[in-house]
């Protein structure tokens, strides 16, 4: 076998062709380092130059003056390159991610006089082998890295990077309030971050035009060793004060892509609409779509009618019919690549922050009524129990016969259309309404997990700010289309392990068995009993959540129940869904705004031959990637939401400090109580300091702080007064004084065997209570308790 040249052997046989015998010049030598990056001595410059005897002074002084000149530079090893370019492993800081989400980077060391090249971090594919106990390198650190040039000229990128070994954190970005100094020039950062317990000194040279009160993105650099850390402005985003401010806070706080690159639009706008080619006609048939009444995009619609086949008497027929989003956004585009990276929609009170361009999810995709748009359905067949005895796959061109709100549905249905539900009461809102009546026995008669929490809307007014807050609404024309979205979802993950497609599942796993013994021993507080046994069902919940429905404990039994859930996820691997005690289940109805379902969507279309835009090999070896990704990113939208929905509450709150509210205790630990007013369902931190004179200890299995000499027990779920004391809008934290509530503790609670927990202030009120103590929202009082649907 032939010996492989080594990189640069062409150019030394070249060289040594041409200067044979003689110095080089320096353009040569300058070539000569740009090919052979590396351990480059002198010595192997003149071997390469084939430089011999006496030539080699004259190579020494050229080398010399070539360094002086600073053309080359020499390493501690003595091994020569360009000044301008980087050595094959160097240390470089990572800055910042480009639109495509990639990692970029510049070098900590430059010495040309052109600015630093950019450099793109390669992902580290060996992760996936193996557990690292180290997160992943991020923006802010700086890392070795083993560097290789990108001989494209057209990548905006000079070196592509794969990481060696974190050494270090460098600048760190903050998110945070701008005060400027009274007397003097600068001024200092306040984090918006509830957890961060320090400001950080802004110096006027790093002001960056930042006015008082402006919301900016700043980064941490090297100050005074006691003091003030220092900080510098490097974005300006605006008047923390405008409303719109606070969901901008929680997409940067969470890092969440908001502006499509260039290339994505272009795509999306050179898009055009589907034709009836390939596809099966459904126009004939008047399916309607059902959203809330501000929805902006409608990916589902649906229909149904009594089956006309004798041999299911009793029985319907359904259909749920899908964007078809496949059909634009074709695997590996840009597209592609952005919806994947964002992996869903996250939904704010004044704006979305969309998976898809708008063009996409607001106009090709959206089943608009009266307008043609292709769809991806599925018609079912139900028998009169509502058992499913079949269904079919259909990819589709359909028709809206109208677009429906919930209350609409649920006012037609209830004897009252408007004009727009009247006409379509009895051909399609009857039919429709009683094949969900069938359906629903089914559901019955399987038992999901049955929790029906309260969900708090926030009202935003046409000038941004907030106009109320309120209890949302309930529809039983929302459990209708949850159940047939459920059904279809159902249809998908059986039809891709019938075609043997792998595919994406949505799982939910059984409770693990600490959260069930926790969770009986709460419930042996209020004499109820569960059982902790190893055949656990969603029905043992149910029993427990109908014994106390109506009762003092609904509330709080509830909440317990869905704290001992685990989390749903995403997996290629099929485990069930325990919540809705189903097999197989996996998310279909809403491409537009979920990446798992557009990967099951393309499972289908190459399972079932609709075309050749369905799923890829590549995307088959990435589901277990994909799938990770998509729960981090699912949760981190959850978690931006939620944040967001705490400052426009807290905002909303600003102005009626000092007053009085009611309310229930939604959390315990031992550093306080954490309070959910029943007409905002806001969360706000009474700390333990203003308790009380006494000592209170934390007793993890009946959820109360117990005072040592009072016996008062402050539980999970006891109703109580409280006063507003501070509201913060820029982290959205709310701090409360306890006027009312609290009872005598069950006798045994609050044994100093448990959870300590701490000395309360000074006595106040028939139930304890005090002044205001330090510390609040500002210096960083913990969040409440997580509440997410297993769904």
């Amino acid at each position: 076998m032939a010996k492989r040249e080594p990189k640069g052997g062409a150019r030394k046989k070249a060289a040594g062709k041409k200067k044979s015998g003689g110095v080089p010049s320096r353009e040569e030598i300058l070539a000569f380092l740009a090919d052979n990056p590396g351990k480059t001595s002198k010595r192997e410059i003149g071997r390469a130059f084939g430089v011999k005897g006496d030539d080699r002074i004259p190579l020494k002084q050229l080398l010399k003056a070539m360094t002086e000149d600073g053309l080359i530079a020499r390493d501690e090893a003595k091994n020569l390159r360009r000044t301008d370019e980087l050595p094959p492993v160097t240390v470089v800081e990572i800055t910042h991610t480009d639109t495509d989400g990639e990692l970029i980077a510049r070098p900590v060391s430059w010495p040309g006089e052109d600015p630093a090249p950019l450099i793109v971090i390669a992902p580290d594919t060996s992760r996936r082998k193996r557990d690292y106990d180290e997160p992943p390198a991020g923006v802010g650190d700086r890392v070795l890295a083993r560097l290789e040039k990108v001989e494209d000229e057209s990548e905006a990128y000079s070196y592509e990077a794969r990481v060696i070994r974190r050494i270090g954190k460098g600048a760190e970005r903050i998110l945070g309030l701008y005060r400027k100094n009274e007397k003097g020039k600068g001024g200092r950062l306040v984090p918006v971050d509830k957890k961060a317990r320090n400001e950080f000194e802004i110096a006027a040279e790093d002001v960056n035009d930042a006015e008082d009160g402006n919301l900016v993105l700043a980064e941490t650099i090297p100050g005074k060793r006691y003091g003030l850390s220092r900080a510098r402005i490097r974005e300006v985003f605006g008047d923390s004060n405008d409303p719109r401010s606070i969901s901008l806070i929680a997409i940067h706080t969470h890092g969440i892509p908001d502006a499509f690159p260039e290339d994505v639009l272009k795509e999306a706008e050179a898009a055009k609409h589907q034709g009836l080619k390939g596809r099966t006609d459904l126009r004939d048939i008047p399916l309607i779509t059902i959203d809330p009444a501000d929805a902006r995009d409608h990916d589902d619609a649906v229909w149904a009618a009594p089956d006309d086949d004798p041999k299911n008497e009793g029985g319907v027929v359904a259909i749920v019919a899908i964007a078809d989003v496949a059909a634009y956004v074709k695997p590996g585009s840009p597209m592609d690549r952005e919806a994947r990276k964002r992996g869903n929609s996250t939904y704010f009170p004044d704006r979305v922050v969309p998976m898809l361009p708008e063009r996409i999810s607001n106009d090709l995709c959206s089943l608009v009524e009266g307008e043609d748009r292709a769809c991806f359905a599925v018609r079912m067949v139900f028998d009169r129990n509502g058992n499913k005895r079949s269904h079919e796959f259909i990819r589709g061109l359909m028709k809206s016969a109208a677009s429906l709100s919930y209350k609409q549905v649920q006012q037609a249905i209830d004897g009252t259309p408007d004009d727009a539900a009247g006409p379509l009461l009895d051909p399609v809102l009857k039919p429709l309404w009683a094949a969900y009546k069938v359906i629903t026995q089914a559901r019955d008669a399987r038992g999901p997990l049955d929790l029906d929490l309260p969900e708090y809307k926030i009202d935003i007014g046409k000038d941004g700010r907030i106009a109320g807050i309120r209890v949302g609404d309930k529809f039983e024309s929302m459990k209708l289309i949850e159940e047939f979205m459920i059904q279809a979802n159902v249809c998908a993950a059986e039809t891709a392990e019938t075609q043997q497609r792998k595919v994406i599942y949505r799982i939910h796993d059984a409770p693990s068995r600490e959260k069930l013994v926790a969770l009986a021993e709460f419930l042996a507080t209020l004499n109820l009993s569960f059982t902790k046994g190893e055949n656990i069902r969603p029905a043992n919940f149910n029993r427990i959540l109908k014994e106390v429905d109506g009762t003092e404990h609904d509330q709080i039994v509830s909440d317990v129940v869905l704290r001992s859930q685990a989390q749903a996820v995403y997996s290629p691997d099929n485990i069930g869904h325990f919540g809705l005690n189903l097999r197989r289940y996996a998310h279909f109805t809403s491409p537009i705004r979920r990446y798992a379902d557009l990967t099951v969507h393309r499972a289908l279309v190459a399972g079932l031959g609709f075309g050749k835009d369905g799923q890829t090999d590549d995307e088959i070896s990435e589901l277990a990637e994909i799938a990770e990704h998509i729960s981090t990113t699912e949760r981190r939208s959850m978690v931006a939401e939620r944040d967001s929905k705490d400052r426009f509450i807290a905002a909303f709150l600003e102005a009626r400090i000092g007053a009085e509210f009611t309310g229930r205790i939604a959390g315990v630990t031992r550093f306080g109580l954490f309070v959910k007013l029943d007409e905002t369902g806001a969360d706000g931190f009474i700390p333990i300091s203003t308790l009380g004179g006494d000592y209170f200890h934390h007793d993890e299995i009946i959820h109360a702080l117990i005072g040592e000499r009072t016996r008062i027990a402050y539980r999970l779920g006891d109703l109580v007064r409280v006063r507003l004391e501070e509201a913060v809008p820029v982290t959205g934290g709310l701090r409360f004084e306890l006027l009312e509530g609290g009872s005598e503790a069950p006798k045994g609670a609050g044994a100093r065997s448990r959870a300590p927990g701490g000395r309360g202030g000074p006595k106040r009120g028939k139930y304890g209570g005090g002044r205001s103590g330090r510390g609040g929202p500002r210096k960083g009082a913990p969040k409440g308790p997580k509440r997410s649907s297993p769904r």
